[in-house]
Protein backbone atom coordinates (compact mmCIF):
# COMPACT_ATOMS: atom_id res chain seq x y z
CA UNK A 1 0.00 0.00 0.00
CA UNK A 2 1.40 3.37 -0.77
CA UNK A 3 1.99 5.88 1.60
CA UNK A 4 -1.04 8.61 1.27
CA UNK A 5 -0.04 11.74 -0.17
CA UNK A 6 -1.45 15.28 -0.33
CA UNK A 7 0.24 17.62 -2.79
CA UNK A 8 -0.46 21.54 -3.46
CA UNK A 9 -2.57 22.85 -6.42
CA UNK A 10 -2.17 20.74 -9.57
CA UNK A 11 -2.95 22.38 -12.53
CA UNK A 12 -5.81 20.76 -14.55
CA UNK A 13 -3.85 21.60 -17.71
CA UNK A 14 -0.15 21.35 -17.68
CA UNK A 15 1.67 22.86 -20.82
CA UNK A 16 2.75 20.41 -22.91
CA UNK A 17 4.78 20.97 -26.84
CA UNK A 18 2.48 20.10 -29.81
CA UNK A 19 2.27 16.80 -30.69
CA UNK A 20 1.17 15.38 -34.59
CA UNK A 21 -2.56 14.49 -34.35
CA UNK A 22 -3.06 10.59 -34.06
CA UNK A 23 -3.89 7.78 -36.63
CA UNK A 24 -7.87 7.03 -36.48
CA UNK A 25 -6.19 3.45 -35.76
CA UNK A 26 -4.26 4.48 -32.83
CA UNK A 27 -7.20 6.61 -31.55
CA UNK A 28 -9.70 4.09 -31.81
CA UNK A 29 -7.32 1.46 -29.83
CA UNK A 30 -7.13 4.57 -27.16
CA UNK A 31 -10.46 4.83 -26.57
CA UNK A 32 -10.99 0.75 -26.54
CA UNK A 33 -8.63 0.18 -23.76
CA UNK A 34 -10.17 2.41 -21.74
CA UNK A 35 -13.78 1.49 -20.79
CA UNK A 36 -15.11 0.86 -17.49
CA UNK A 37 -16.44 -3.02 -17.04
CA UNK A 38 -19.07 -1.66 -14.78
CA UNK A 39 -21.04 1.45 -13.28
CA UNK A 40 -19.58 1.25 -10.12
CA UNK A 41 -14.99 1.94 -10.70
CA UNK A 42 -12.54 1.12 -8.13
CA UNK A 43 -9.88 3.40 -7.01
CA UNK A 44 -7.49 1.57 -8.99
CA UNK A 45 -9.24 1.44 -12.05
CA UNK A 46 -9.65 5.34 -12.00
CA UNK A 47 -6.18 6.14 -10.94
CA UNK A 48 -5.28 3.78 -13.94
CA UNK A 49 -7.73 5.48 -16.40
CA UNK A 50 -6.80 9.22 -15.32
CA UNK A 51 -2.91 7.68 -16.73
CA UNK A 52 -4.18 7.41 -19.91
CA UNK A 53 -5.65 10.78 -20.63
CA UNK A 54 -4.31 12.70 -23.38
CA UNK A 55 -1.45 14.91 -21.99
CA UNK A 56 -2.82 17.81 -23.32
CA UNK A 57 -5.41 20.41 -23.28
CA UNK A 58 -5.26 20.31 -27.25
CA UNK A 59 -6.32 16.95 -27.53
CA UNK A 60 -9.68 16.26 -29.04
CA UNK A 61 -9.31 12.54 -27.51
CA UNK A 62 -12.08 11.83 -24.92
CA UNK A 63 -11.12 11.81 -21.46
CA UNK A 64 -11.68 10.37 -18.21
CA UNK A 65 -12.84 13.16 -15.76
CA UNK A 66 -14.10 12.83 -12.18
CA UNK A 67 -16.42 14.53 -10.99
CA UNK A 68 -17.25 15.87 -7.27
CA UNK A 69 -20.43 15.04 -5.72
CA UNK A 70 -19.70 16.74 -2.49
CA UNK A 71 -23.00 17.22 -0.56
CA UNK A 72 -23.74 17.72 3.13
CA UNK A 73 -27.18 17.89 4.81
CA UNK A 74 -28.62 21.08 5.68
CA UNK A 75 -28.27 20.23 9.60
CA UNK A 76 -24.84 18.85 9.30
CA UNK A 77 -23.53 19.81 13.00
CA UNK A 78 -20.25 21.05 11.49
CA UNK A 79 -21.91 23.24 9.21
CA UNK A 80 -19.83 21.61 6.19
CA UNK A 81 -20.18 22.38 2.62
CA UNK A 82 -19.69 20.50 -0.92
CA UNK A 83 -17.27 23.51 -1.99
CA UNK A 84 -15.63 23.02 1.18
CA UNK A 85 -15.06 19.65 0.97
CA UNK A 86 -13.93 19.93 -2.74
CA UNK A 87 -11.35 22.71 -2.06
CA UNK A 88 -10.22 20.71 0.91
CA UNK A 89 -9.07 17.19 -1.04
CA UNK A 90 -9.94 16.39 -4.36
CA UNK A 91 -9.03 13.59 -6.95
CA UNK A 92 -6.42 16.20 -9.67
CA UNK A 93 -8.22 17.06 -12.64
CA UNK A 94 -11.69 16.76 -10.89
CA UNK A 95 -14.52 19.67 -11.32
CA UNK A 96 -17.15 20.11 -8.84
CA UNK A 97 -21.35 19.38 -9.18
CA UNK A 98 -23.06 21.67 -7.24
CA UNK A 99 -26.15 20.19 -6.74
CA UNK A 100 -27.91 23.38 -4.69
CA UNK A 101 -26.73 25.25 -7.93
CA UNK A 102 -27.20 23.06 -10.91
CA UNK A 103 -30.98 22.47 -10.29
CA UNK A 104 -34.25 24.02 -11.45
CA UNK A 105 -33.77 27.68 -10.50
CA UNK A 106 -37.64 28.23 -10.51
CA UNK A 107 -38.44 25.51 -7.74
CA UNK A 108 -38.92 26.01 -4.08
CA UNK A 109 -37.87 22.73 -3.38
CA UNK A 110 -33.87 22.03 -3.32
CA UNK A 111 -31.67 20.89 -5.68
CA UNK A 112 -34.66 19.29 -8.15
CA UNK A 113 -33.67 18.67 -11.47
CA UNK A 114 -32.23 21.36 -13.65
CA UNK A 115 -33.94 21.89 -17.25
CA UNK A 116 -32.12 20.76 -20.44
CA UNK A 117 -30.72 24.40 -20.87
CA UNK A 118 -29.57 24.66 -17.37
CA UNK A 119 -28.14 21.12 -17.42
CA UNK A 120 -25.91 21.48 -21.14
CA UNK A 121 -24.69 25.24 -19.76
CA UNK A 122 -23.42 23.54 -16.53
CA UNK A 123 -21.20 21.06 -18.46
CA UNK A 124 -20.02 23.12 -20.63
CA UNK A 125 -18.55 25.31 -18.06
CA UNK A 126 -17.42 22.26 -16.07
CA UNK A 127 -15.42 21.32 -19.34
CA UNK A 128 -17.65 18.30 -19.56
CA UNK A 129 -18.20 16.90 -23.53
CA UNK A 130 -20.47 14.25 -24.38
CA UNK A 131 -17.68 11.85 -25.40
CA UNK A 132 -16.02 12.26 -21.92
CA UNK A 133 -16.49 9.30 -19.48
CA UNK A 134 -16.94 10.91 -16.51
CA UNK A 135 -16.86 9.26 -12.90
CA UNK A 136 -18.92 11.04 -10.24
CA UNK A 137 -17.44 10.70 -6.35
CA UNK A 138 -18.30 11.45 -2.50
CA UNK A 139 -16.72 13.33 0.33
CA UNK A 140 -13.72 11.25 2.08
CA UNK A 141 -16.11 11.68 5.39
CA UNK A 142 -19.19 9.87 4.06
CA UNK A 143 -17.95 7.61 1.36
CA UNK A 144 -20.89 7.21 -0.63
CA UNK A 145 -24.19 9.66 -0.66
CA UNK A 146 -24.60 12.38 -3.00
CA UNK A 147 -22.62 10.94 -6.18
CA UNK A 148 -25.22 8.57 -7.35
CA UNK A 149 -27.46 11.32 -7.33
CA UNK A 150 -25.66 13.00 -9.62
CA UNK A 151 -24.69 10.16 -11.67
CA UNK A 152 -28.07 9.64 -12.03
CA UNK A 153 -28.90 13.25 -13.02
CA UNK A 154 -26.47 12.75 -16.11
CA UNK A 155 -27.73 9.54 -16.84
CA UNK A 156 -31.68 11.33 -17.03
CA UNK A 157 -30.35 13.55 -19.81
CA UNK A 158 -28.83 11.31 -21.46
CA UNK A 159 -24.96 11.50 -21.03
CA UNK A 160 -23.38 8.43 -22.64
CA UNK A 161 -20.81 7.25 -20.08
CA UNK A 162 -21.79 7.66 -16.71
CA UNK A 163 -19.93 5.94 -13.87
CA UNK A 164 -19.40 6.20 -9.72
CA UNK A 165 -16.41 5.79 -7.97
CA UNK A 166 -16.68 3.25 -4.73
CA UNK A 167 -15.27 5.25 -3.62
CA UNK A 168 -13.15 8.38 -2.25
CA UNK A 169 -12.41 7.47 1.03
CA UNK A 170 -11.03 4.16 -0.48
CA UNK A 171 -8.82 5.94 -2.79
CA UNK A 172 -7.20 7.96 -0.20
CA UNK A 173 -6.40 5.37 2.54
CA UNK A 174 -5.04 3.50 -0.58
CA UNK A 175 -2.74 6.60 -1.45
CA UNK A 176 -3.95 7.64 -4.72
CA UNK A 177 -2.88 11.59 -5.44
CA UNK A 178 -4.84 14.06 -4.01
CA UNK A 179 -4.44 18.05 -4.48
CA UNK A 180 -5.79 20.95 -2.67
CA UNK A 181 -6.97 24.52 -2.86
CA UNK A 182 -8.80 26.81 -5.95
CA UNK A 183 -8.73 24.73 -8.68
CA UNK A 184 -7.57 25.78 -12.24
CA UNK A 185 -11.14 26.81 -14.10
CA UNK A 186 -11.65 23.95 -16.97
CA UNK A 187 -12.11 25.15 -20.40
CA UNK A 188 -15.23 25.92 -21.55
CA UNK A 189 -16.66 23.61 -23.75
CA UNK A 190 -19.89 23.14 -26.39
CA UNK A 191 -22.43 20.81 -24.57
CA UNK A 192 -25.42 20.29 -26.69
CA UNK A 193 -28.56 20.85 -25.51
CA UNK A 194 -30.09 17.29 -24.08
CA UNK A 195 -33.26 15.59 -24.14
CA UNK A 196 -34.49 14.35 -20.99
CA UNK A 197 -35.67 10.82 -20.19
CA UNK A 198 -38.51 11.18 -18.18
CA UNK A 199 -39.06 7.52 -18.37
CA UNK A 200 -36.40 7.66 -15.05
CA UNK A 201 -38.31 10.14 -13.20
CA UNK A 202 -41.39 10.13 -11.28
CA UNK A 203 -42.90 13.70 -10.36
CA UNK A 204 -45.40 14.85 -7.54
CA UNK A 205 -48.36 14.50 -9.38
CA UNK A 206 -47.98 10.52 -10.53
CA UNK A 207 -46.62 10.03 -6.78
CA UNK A 208 -49.55 11.50 -4.93
CA UNK A 209 -52.17 9.09 -7.23
CA UNK A 210 -49.76 6.25 -6.47
CA UNK A 211 -50.17 7.08 -2.64
CA UNK A 212 -54.18 8.15 -3.14
CA UNK A 213 -54.44 4.75 -4.72
CA UNK A 214 -52.58 2.47 -2.71
CA UNK A 215 -54.30 -0.87 -1.52
CA UNK A 216 -57.41 0.22 -3.55
CA UNK A 217 -58.40 -2.74 -5.81
CA UNK A 218 -57.23 -2.43 -9.58
CA UNK A 219 -54.15 -0.10 -8.12
CA UNK A 220 -50.83 -0.43 -10.15
CA UNK A 221 -48.49 -2.82 -8.20
CA UNK A 222 -45.15 -0.83 -7.62
CA UNK A 223 -42.69 -0.80 -4.89
CA UNK A 224 -41.66 2.27 -3.01
CA UNK A 225 -38.47 2.11 -1.51
CA UNK A 226 -37.85 4.72 1.15
CA UNK A 227 -34.24 5.61 1.85
CA UNK A 228 -34.41 7.50 4.77
CA UNK A 229 -33.53 6.30 8.30
CA UNK A 230 -36.20 4.26 9.82
CA UNK A 231 -37.08 6.83 12.52
CA UNK A 232 -37.96 8.98 10.24
CA UNK A 233 -39.85 6.50 7.57
CA UNK A 234 -41.57 5.42 11.24
CA UNK A 235 -41.95 9.40 12.16
CA UNK A 236 -40.37 8.94 15.05
CA UNK A 237 -37.21 10.97 14.44
CA UNK A 238 -37.65 14.78 13.39
CA UNK A 239 -36.80 15.56 9.78
CA UNK A 240 -33.87 17.86 8.80
CA UNK A 241 -36.15 20.86 7.49
CA UNK A 242 -37.91 22.56 9.41
CA UNK A 243 -41.35 22.58 9.22
CA UNK A 244 -41.26 19.11 7.45
CA UNK A 245 -43.11 16.40 9.66
CA UNK A 246 -41.50 12.78 9.38
CA UNK A 247 -43.92 9.52 8.20
CA UNK A 248 -44.02 7.57 5.26
CA UNK A 249 -45.66 7.39 2.31
CA UNK A 250 -48.42 4.91 2.24
CA UNK A 251 -46.94 1.40 1.17
CA UNK A 252 -43.85 2.32 0.72
CA UNK A 253 -40.76 -0.06 2.28
CA UNK A 254 -37.97 1.29 4.73
CA UNK A 255 -34.45 0.49 2.86
CA UNK A 256 -32.17 3.47 4.88
CA UNK A 257 -29.23 3.56 2.48
CA UNK A 258 -26.91 3.20 5.02
CA UNK A 259 -27.93 -1.05 5.07
CA UNK A 260 -26.24 -0.77 1.21
CA UNK A 261 -22.83 0.42 2.36
CA UNK A 262 -20.33 -1.30 4.61
CA UNK A 263 -20.00 -0.07 7.65
CA UNK A 264 -16.21 0.88 7.62
CA UNK A 265 -15.48 2.02 4.35
CA UNK A 266 -19.13 3.19 3.13
CA UNK A 267 -18.57 1.38 -0.22
CA UNK A 268 -21.47 0.28 -1.95
CA UNK A 269 -21.95 -3.61 -1.01
CA UNK A 270 -20.87 -6.36 -3.33
CA UNK A 271 -24.00 -7.14 -5.97
CA UNK A 272 -24.95 -10.48 -4.50
CA UNK A 273 -25.01 -8.86 -0.82
CA UNK A 274 -27.30 -6.36 -2.11
CA UNK A 275 -29.69 -8.88 -3.15
CA UNK A 276 -29.93 -10.30 -0.33
CA UNK A 277 -30.72 -7.14 1.81
CA UNK A 278 -33.49 -6.68 -0.81
CA UNK A 279 -34.73 -10.07 -0.34
CA UNK A 280 -34.90 -9.50 3.21
CA UNK A 281 -37.41 -6.78 2.71
CA UNK A 282 -39.50 -8.91 1.06
CA UNK A 283 -38.90 -6.95 -2.52
CA UNK A 284 -39.66 -8.37 -5.77
CA UNK A 285 -37.62 -7.98 -8.80
CA UNK A 286 -40.48 -8.64 -11.37
CA UNK A 287 -42.46 -5.52 -9.89
CA UNK A 288 -41.38 -2.05 -10.81
CA UNK A 289 -40.06 0.33 -8.28
CA UNK A 290 -39.38 3.84 -7.21
CA UNK A 291 -37.01 5.09 -4.92
CA UNK A 292 -37.40 7.82 -3.10
CA UNK A 293 -35.81 10.07 0.23
CA UNK A 294 -35.89 13.65 1.73
CA UNK A 295 -35.14 15.35 -1.24
CA UNK A 296 -34.23 12.64 -4.09
CA UNK A 297 -30.53 12.64 -3.21
CA UNK A 298 -29.64 9.60 -1.09
CA UNK A 299 -32.89 7.62 -3.34
CA UNK A 300 -30.21 7.40 -5.75
CA UNK A 301 -28.06 4.98 -3.51
CA UNK A 302 -31.46 3.01 -4.14
CA UNK A 303 -31.16 3.33 -7.49
CA UNK A 304 -27.92 2.37 -8.09
CA UNK A 305 -27.36 -0.36 -6.01
CA UNK A 306 -30.70 -2.34 -7.46
CA UNK A 307 -28.45 -1.21 -10.86
CA UNK A 308 -25.67 -2.87 -9.41
CA UNK A 309 -27.16 -6.15 -7.77
CA UNK A 310 -29.45 -6.95 -11.07
CA UNK A 311 -32.61 -6.43 -8.81
CA UNK A 312 -34.94 -5.89 -11.40
CA UNK A 313 -35.11 -4.42 -14.83
CA UNK A 314 -33.70 -1.16 -16.05
CA UNK A 315 -36.53 0.49 -17.41
CA UNK A 316 -38.81 -0.72 -13.96
CA UNK A 317 -36.44 1.14 -11.65
CA UNK A 318 -37.32 5.45 -11.18
CA UNK A 319 -36.48 7.80 -8.66
CA UNK A 320 -38.64 10.36 -7.37
CA UNK A 321 -37.38 13.86 -7.58
CA UNK A 322 -38.16 15.82 -4.43
CA UNK A 323 -38.92 12.70 -2.34
CA UNK A 324 -40.94 13.79 1.12
CA UNK A 325 -40.17 16.90 1.23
Amino acid sequence: MRAPTLTGFVPLWRPAAVRPLQSHAHHTSFLRCRGFSSYFVSPRELDEALKQNAPTAISTAPKVIPICAAWFMPNDPEKRTGRQAFLKKRIPTARFFDIDEIKDQESEWPHMLPTCDAFADAMSKLGVRREDEVVIYDTEELGLFSAPRVAWTMRVFGHPKVHVLNNFRVWVQEGYPVETGPPQVPNITKYAVPSYNTDMVVKFAEMKTIGYDHGKEGSEDIQILDARSKGRWEGTEPEPRAGIRSGHMPGSTSVPFQELLDPDTKTLLPGEELRKVFESKQLDPQTPFITTCGTGVTAAIIEAALKEADFGTEHDRRLYDGSWT
